[in-house]
């Protein structure tokens, strides 16, 4: 063997973790119509009609619900699709993103 040389091998371990998740939250507003609400929840968030209604209710009952959950990037980019479309038709529609 060389000078200086070694006959060890370093292992590196590398972890891989699932990316954390994020809860997109639809709240309340007495302004929002309800069948806007619908519109974006079966647009944007892939939902059906009738899930659609049923997360609508629970908005308007509970003053919140979470109407997805997803990685951030998703989570956000649906939140800003839906509020920019909340935005163009006058509605002040309050969408958070919170991790799961």
């Amino acid at each position: 063997m060389a000078d200086g040389q070694s006959c060890l091998k370093e292992r590196t371990f590398v972890r891989i973790q699932e990316p954390k998740k994020y809860n997109v939250v639809f709240h309340n507003d007495d302004f929002t119509s309800m069948e806007f609400v619908v519109m974006v929840l079966m647009s944007v968030f892939r939902h059906t009609e009738a899930s659609a209604q049923t997360l609508m209710m629970n908005v308007h009952k509970e003053g919140k619900a979470i109407v997805g959950t997803y990685s951030y990037d998703i989570a956000m980019s649906k939140t800003l699709k839906a509020k920019q479309m909340a935005r163009e038709q006058g509605f002040p529609l309050n969408i958070t993103v919170e991790e799961a």
